[in-house]
């Protein structure tokens, strides 16, 4: 244990100083076994010299491991009032290198708050966990100011996120991950490593930005697998129908594929397809 470990308060002494007893309403299952949160820090590569965001901090076990790793600066995004008083205790000890930012990461331009490099890690919280991963990996400009992203989630999640085409995990999720990011699987962490422990096992996933595929715009692809994986169980033919009533036929042929595929048979690149014809009939 280093010197500036054996300074900090014990986790639960933080959280029964500041009353942060857990609320199901923000989704908060604290992470206090520090060898694990040390190996999620470490699994985002090496910190030095990087800027690192982390959305739902807590009392701060995640917080520690990444300045404990050598993180250039965290910025920590927080809504809990109470969490953001306890995690102000932090910063006399990392003087210089945290801050504090009270407010919802959902409504908060995350970029604007670092300098490159710049990685975001994450114990997410379970009830907002996709919307923010759909607003990383889906902004018009590409690539990202993010190096990678390394984050928590239900492992049924996980498994989405990385599933192939015609599997029984492919979804929205998979091409909303897979289209322009490379998602891998590192390690589940079990229910009772959280206090309270969550009724699921987590998986912590890795992401890295690939290139964008040209032509395809990001609210055009939503829209097409919105449509499709909506109505999965139906033939394309019928499924994508909102989208080109006069012609959904000609539009599919026009991407290269079968009017009778369903959702979970057509491959990434199907779906790219389809957004550049929905983009540009001609």
């Amino acid at each position: 244990m280093t010197v500036e470990e054996r300074e900090l308060p014990p986790l639960r002494e933080v959280i029964r100083t500041h009353g942060l007893g857990a609320r199901k309403a923000l989704g908060q299952n604290y992470l206090l076994d520090m060898n694990l949160t040390r190996r999620i820090a470490r699994a985002a590569g090496p910190l030095e010299g990087a800027d690192v965001v982390e959305v739902g901090p807590g009392p701060g076990g995640l917080t520690r491991a990444l300045l404990l790793e050598g993180a250039r600066r965290v910025v920590a995004i927080e809504r809990d009032r109470r969490c953001v008083a306890a995690l102000a205790d932090l910063t006399a000890k990392f003087p210089g290198r945290l801050e504090i930012v009270a407010g919802d990461a959902t409504k908060i331009d995350l970029g604007s708050l670092v300098d490159p490099p710049a990685r975001i890690v994450a114990n997410l919280p379970y009830n907002i966990s996709t919307v923010l991963l759909a607003q990383w990996l889906s902004g018009r400009a590409w690539p990202p100011w993010w190096d990678s992203l390394t984050l928590m989630f239900q492992r049924e999640v996980a498994e989405r996120l990385v599933a192939a085409p015609a599997s029984r995990d492919y979804g929205r999720l998979s091409v909303l991950a897979q289209w322009r990011s490379c998602p891998k699987r590192l390690f589940d962490v079990d229910r009772r490593a959280f206090t309270p422990p969550p009724k699921v096992t987590s998986t912590v996933v890795r992401f890295v930005p690939g290139a964008s595929p040209a032509g395809v715009d990001p609210g055009i692809l939503e829209r097409v697998t919105a449509a499709a994986f909506g109505q999965r169980r139906k033939m394309l033919r019928s499924s994508l129908k909102p989208l080109a009533s006069d012609d959904v036929e000609g539009l599919i042929l026009a991407a290269g594929l079968d009017p009778s595929m369903r959702a979970e048979t057509v491959p990434i690149e199907g779906y790219l397809a389809l957004a550049r014809r929905l983009a540009d009939p001609a």
